[in-house]
């Protein structure tokens, strides 16, 4: 028989879904996948409950409802001193995946290459090699997660259509400094590219940085796309409403990518959403301070197990070398440790599952780094703590 998409038919299980399946087997707490455990701010749940006894259920606007285009044009000039245009330089999609598919499918022609920092999230890939893009790799290193002019220079080319952003950055917790942005924002405009800013986390960063995005720099406003998520601001992954803020001329061709995806978002939700982005300062800071404190809390867990916790800057997600010790204990030599194989021992053996970070990588990816999920109850961190301390006798 004639098979599939080539493309999309090379790639095998998810390493979310294996480690997942894998917790499951053997009951082990998932500190793997992304996303919280609570029900998300009941005020939000409220207003969407209302909207959608009372409101409207038919097909919203393609764009997105109204009400919450303006409310992610106030956002904007909010938190970052931008001036938007509601109704034509927003767009609201089904979920952040969504805009960036949109995003990359609007915007990449056969042939044009794509800047990619990796480790990176595991939906880029795909959506560029179907779009016809070429990709083109900087690989960032712990512990620091940097990266140098040079590596630019070796990944731009006059060929180069956009780079794909993610800052913060799933899943090395990465927050980018303003001269790092300079950076990539100096070989962006000598190259004519465009940037796709994938933002998601733009409100969970730590310690008292502030997120700067790409699209407040100096001559980036018309060369960005800044997307968001409700999921990760609300604590409502489930919900999948995304958007996308970007100059006319760039939001043009990803409203028509939108248009044959998903067409539309529930506008009961985005009715919701809507009243979210207006709450009041306190439950943004709330927020990052929260999530603050469970990234602490976990840490202390890790490194009282023995693992050598790496800075987490924002997101959901903090990283953590194996190390010798941990390696030996689990019968790896120090030359010979595999995060995959150390993931999969470490949810049969201690309980608890973590997700190795090579599986972000296309090429030149660490073996010694996974990834950890923090955005649980704290009883679930301090359990899972409990357990690897347990399993590593320290």
């Amino acid at each position: 028989m004639k098979t599939g998409n080539a493309i999309l038919s090379g790639y095998g299980t998810t390493i979310f879904e294996v480690m997942s399946r894998l917790a499951d087997e053997h009951g082990a707490i998932n500190l793997g996948q992304g996303f919280p455990d609570t029900r998300g701010p009941a005020d939000v749940l409220d207003v969407a409950s209302r909207a959608l006894l009372d409101g409207w259920n038919q097909y919203p606007s393609m764009l997105g409802t109204p009400d919450l285009r303006q409310a992610l044009a106030a956002h904007a000039a909010r938190f970052y001193g931008l001036t938007v245009d509601w109704k034509t330089e927003v767009l609201v999609t089904s979920g952040a995946t969504e805009a960036l598919t949109a995003s990359l499918l609007g915007l990449i022609e056969p042939g044009d290459e794509v800047v990619l920092f990796q480790p990176m999230y595991d939906s880029y890939l795909p959506i560029i090699r179907l779009a016809g893009g070429i990709p083109r790799f900087v690989t960032l290193k712990a512990p620091d997660w940097g990266f140098t002019r040079e590596d630019l220079e070796a990944a731009f080319t006059p060929k180069t259509k956009l780079i794909v952003l993610n800052d913060p950055l799933n899943p090395a917790a990465k927050v980018y400094s303003r001269d790092e942005l300079g950076l990539i924002t100096e070989f962006v405009q000598r190259f004519d590219a465009y940037a796709v800013c994938d933002e998601v986390y733009e409100h969970l960063v730590f310690d008292g940085r502030r997120h700067i995005p790409l699209m407040t720099l100096p001559g980036m406003r018309d060369r960005c796309l800044k997307i968001g998520s409700a999921g990760k601001t609300f604590s409502l992954t489930g919900w999948k409403v995304g958007y996308i803020t970007g100059a006319p001329h760039l939001l043009q061709p990803v409203a028509k990518a939108h248009q044959f995806l998903t067409f539309t978002t529930p506008p009961n939700l985005q009715t919701a959403v809507a009243y979210g982005l207006g709450k009041e300062d306190g439950y943004f800071t709330g927020l990052a301070a929260e999530m603050q404190g469970k990234r602490d809390r976990l840490a202390a867990g890790l490194s009282a197990a023995g693992l050598d916790v790496l800075p987490s800057a924002g997101t959901y997600f903090i990283v953590a070398r194996i190390g010798a010790a941990a390696a030996a204990n689990a019968g790896f030599a120090g030359d010979e440790i595999d995060d995959q194989d150390f993931c999969r021992w470490l949810t049969a053996e201690a309980g608890v599952t973590a997700i190795p970070v090579s599986a972000f990588y296309v090429q030149d990816a660490p073996k010694d780094c996974i990834r950890f999920c923090f955005s649980k109850r704290d009883e679930i961190l301090d359990e899972a703590a409990a357990r690897l301390k347990r399993r590593f006798s320290i």
